[in-house]
């Protein structure tokens, strides 16, 4: 939650509330007044669940719709089965911080069968950790390769009757199968996947339950062995007994408040739970190295919320950020001796353009400049702006979202789930923003926002700024929830990029990836070799085609404690030759494979080329052409 906010509502209000409130209300009305007059809409225009009532504005964040325009997203929910699952966390009167946060959701082909099915995380209720009332259970939804899809959650054994965040997916074993891991606020989950349609919890023998607050996870091979290694972010320490609320011991007696309305607590004031780095021994059990890498945390004991490993600086050896909740947001540097060093400062990426702490939530990746250069998206409280962090060097970042097109927009927004993600398939990377805040009196009160809040898409305009698309009326991206978990994937296998969201207290939202384009695409499947993991987490993918090198890397966990399609997409405008892919596994061999044609799913394995593909959703009879094997190393 935002920092400044989280601070100022520990102390009276006062002169600063006002000028803040001041302030607000200026740019509300400013805000609004842009989006009408840009759109065309009537500005009083809002959908029944989030209308304006008495005096109170309606604001941007659930109004602004336009008539007509291009459609990109259609809610498929219903159709597609997906909605009598709903999302349970707490009560709904907000008044604990472990109410507020959401859960993440995550795209898994647990069956191997070459489509995406669903992962869905729930939460619980103290009722239910009581054994008073039936828990909410997570769901894992099998694709029906029709537009459809059923829970198979309790043949699977995957419903985690506990209070469930984030979720982190790979092939932690190499034995060709994704395997689950589930952060909880008490022990973890780790779902062995046992290749016949069902998991096993192995959590408590492979040593990574820990037991208080887990937020979100990543895994990655930082030591380079072929294994996976496990990162577990520690968000609040959560005492049943010591519950947080306003003027107890748990919050120093503070009196919590945001803009004179009281408001639950946290999570400044509150004790921070510590990172754990768990290393993959290859025999079926972890051994925490948090410490000895120095990535544990356990000093500051920050809020940490989302992690990832990603290769920033590009020496092959994956890197560590981890967005942190009202506090200095990580990024640790792999030096390869099994150690991190912390270059949150000096990188740039831990504040923000003022240099200032910020409610750090989502981490989406992505080289948006088509440079070669990695560059991170972070979601953020409302009344900040999203962060966007401009790669200008191996190693160096600059806060670039106002000038970018995006803070501005998305400052009465409070995100969670954001993706880069090539909407249009023209090459260029997109940025996708999920969006619902924590406080129900946002509904009640004139604070130039809304509880439940619509999605924002922004184009990429090709020379490092964005444009927001409108958001036509009856469509996916006039969705008015209360967002919190996103995951980004094409789970139709037509080479569009959809999203599938968890909102709090409620059903999911599948938004179908209807855009009416015409450009070319290629997704690739990639199998690690023999020194590297199976499912090629860590490996990086330059492909070169029509003049455009673009860069994508296979990456487990991202946006808001969740993990999105393990394929790697690129969208080829109009060029029809799919071109050359550049690929870096992580075992440190580079392999230059020729595609032989777009509108494809290949799979690529390492050292042996192109072993299979998919064309327009079904299986291809035979590989398209002699030439489809490496070309170079």
């Amino acid at each position: 939650m935002d920092s400044d906010y989280q601070r100022s509502r520990m102390r009276c209000a006062g002169r600063w509330y006002a000028l803040t409130a001041a302030i607000l209300i200026v740019y509300t009305l400013l805000t609004t007044t842009t989006v009408s007059a840009q759109m065309g809409t009537d500005p009083g225009t809002a959908p029944s669940s989030g209308a304006a009532t008495g005096k109170r504005r309606v604001p941007p964040t659930e109004s602004g719709f336009v008539d007509s325009g291009p459609v990109i997203f259609k809610d498929v929910t219903r159709q597609a089965g997906l909605s009598s699952w709903k999302h349970v966390m707490g009560n709904m009167d907000r008044k604990l911080i472990i109410d507020t946060n959401g859960s993440g959701v995550g795209l898994i082909d647990y069956d191997n069968d070459g489509w995406l099915d669903i992962y869905l995380v729930n939460g619980s209720t103290f009722n239910a950790m009581d054994g008073k009332e039936t828990p909410p259970h997570a769901a894992l939804f099998h694709n029906n390769h029709d537009g459809t899809f059923t829970d198979v959650t309790a043949k699977a054994g995957v419903a985690n009757d506990r209070w469930g965040f984030g979720v982190a997916i790979a092939d932690y074993d190499n034995d060709g199968w994704p395997d689950i891991f589930v952060a909880n606020w008490g022990k973890n989950r780790l779902y062995h996947n046992n290749h016949d349609g069902t998991f096993t919890d192995v959590a408590e023998k492979t040593g990574v339950t820990l037991g208080n607050w887990s937020d979100g996870a990543t895994w990655g091979d930082y030591d380079g062995d072929g294994k996976l290694d496990l990162f577990v972010s520690g968000y609040v320490h959560f005492d049943r007994n010591n519950l947080p609320y306003s003027h107890t011991a748990a919050t120093g007696f503070s009196y919590c408040e945001f803009r004179g309305e009281p408001v639950m607590c946290g999570p400044k004031n509150l004790q921070g739970e510590p990172d754990h780095l768990f290393h993959n021994n290859g025999d079926g059990t972890f051994t925490d190295v948090s410490v000895k890498a120095g990535v544990s945390d356990d000093k500051n004991k920050y809020y940490g919320i989302t992690p990832v490993f990603v290769d920033v600086n590009g020496d092959g050896k994956p890197d560590l950020v981890v967005a942190n909740d009202s506090t200095l947001s990580y990024m640790y540097m792999n030096r390869g001796n099994g150690k991190f060093e912390d270059d949150s400062y000096t990188s740039g990426f831990g504040l923000n353009e003022d240099g200032r702490e910020v409610a750090a939530m989502g981490v989406a990746v992505g080289d948006y400049l088509n440079n070669g250069r990695l560059d991170f998206a972070v979601s953020d409280f409302s009344d900040e702006a999203t962060l966007l962090f401009r790669a200008d060097d191996k190693e160096l970042f600059s806060e670039v979202s106002i000038q970018a097109g995006i803070g501005k927009i998305s400052m009465p927004y409070l995100g969670w789930g954001d993706g880069f993600l090539d909407y249009d398939n023209d090459g260029w990377l997109d940025l996708m923003l999920i969006n619902g805040h924590i406080y129900p009196a946002a509904d009640r009160l004139d604070w130039g926002t809304s509880y439940a809040e619509r999605p924002l898409l922004f184009r990429n305009l090709r020379n490092g700024k964005f444009d927001l698309v409108p958001a036509v009326k009856g469509t996916g991206l006039a969705e008015v929830i209360s967002g919190r978990g996103a995951a980004f994937g094409d789970l139709f296998n037509d080479g569009h990029i959809d999203v599938i969201i968890n909102p709090i207290d409620g059903p999911p939202v599948l938004l179908r990836n209807v855009d009416d384009n015409h450009n070319h695409w290629v997704e690739l499947k990639l199998i690690g070799g023999a020194r590297s993991p199976r499912d090629a987490v860590g490996a990086t993918v330059f492909l070169t085609a029509d003049g455009t090198r673009q860069r994508q890397d296979v990456i487990s966990g991202g946006s808001y404690v969740s993990t999105n399609d393990p394929r790697l997409h690129f969208g080829l405008g109009s060029a029809t030759d799919a071109g050359i892919a550049e690929i870096h596994w992580p075992s440190g061999t580079v392999e230059k494979v020729r595609l032989p044609a777009e509108d494809r799913i290949f799979t690529i394995e390492e050292g042996k080329g192109i072993t299979g593909e998919l064309c327009g959703a079904k299986a291809c009879t035979e590989l398209t052409s002699p030439t489809a094997k490496g070309v170079g190393r």
